[in-house]
């Protein structure tokens, strides 16, 4: 069977995912493309079912499919241009804990590419559990895509900041800011929490005031600044330099 209509109810439901307050209510939300899906089905995450295109031939993965129309099958995606097959994904959820080693700390960045270029870049330097408060929503079909799967893969907790600043009791916050020493000189220590503030105004009072270090990437005098995902990215290689000197 063939689901042609977009006014159709399950059409309707899983175009709904693409908005935040869908996603929290229904438990889920839409992984795109034949790439994503089969990195999300090898993560563990759970798939709850697949939606392909009508004249989609590639691999389903063992999983029961749902066929839907091309008119159909657009208004569930948010890509302008489709692969022909999504995924609903159950949306991970895990309770705010200690970090079992040095983490990431996202304290309102509210671009959604942003937020899933960060923890893109987390993934591959190690930095496996992020906090956020305040942010883009990670599991947005915008930052799923700028992840490029690694939201499958980070422990990603959401909180308040003060519930964030207890679950990082013990641990060396280091601020990222313009006006703190230079990261290329800065000798980190063993365990530490990295973070990151809002692309326009930085990092929280309440977080500038917890932590314990600040860090910048020294620039040349031409340049105001850097993009908050390349920024991080930057920081989060540094501050574990020695850790891939011999990788």
């Amino acid at each position: 069977m063939v689901i042609v209509s977009r006014n159709n109810a399950l059409v309707k439901e899983l175009a709904s995912l693409k908005e935040k307050k869908f996603r929290k209510e229904r438990g889920a939300f839409l992984v795109e493309g034949g790439k994503m899906v089969r990195e999300c089905a090898a993560s563990g995450l759970e798939i709850m079912r697949l939606i392909v295109r009508e004249d989609y031939g590639g691999e389903t993965f063992s999983l029961p499919a749902v066929r839907l129309g091309a008119d159909a099958f657009r208004a569930v995606c948010d890509e302008k241009t489709p692969q022909g097959i999504v995924a609903e994904v159950a949306l991970p959820r895990y309770p705010l804990r200690p970090p079992e080693g040095s983490c990431l700390f996202l304290d309102g960045v509210s671009d959604p590419a942003n937020v899933g270029a960060i923890v893109r870049s987390a993934v591959a330097a190690g930095y496996r559990e992020i906090y956020c408060a305040d942010c883009a929503d990670p599991f947005s079909p915008k930052s799923v895509r700028a992840s490029m799967s690694g939201v499958f893969f980070a422990r990603i907790m959401e909180g308040t900041r003060e519930e964030i600043f207890d679950a990082l009791k013990g641990v060396s916050m280091i601020a990222a800011d313009m006006s703190g020493e230079n990261v290329f000189s800065f000798e980190p220590p063993e365990r530490f929490a990295l973070c990151v503030g809002n692309e326009g105004g930085g990092l929280s009072a309440q977080t500038r005031d917890r932590a314990r270090y600040t860090v910048r990437i020294p620039m040349n005098e031409r340049t105001e600044s850097l993009n908050a995902a390349v920024s991080a990215s930057i920081l989060m290689y540094e501050l574990k330099r020695k850790n891939f000197m011999n990788g």
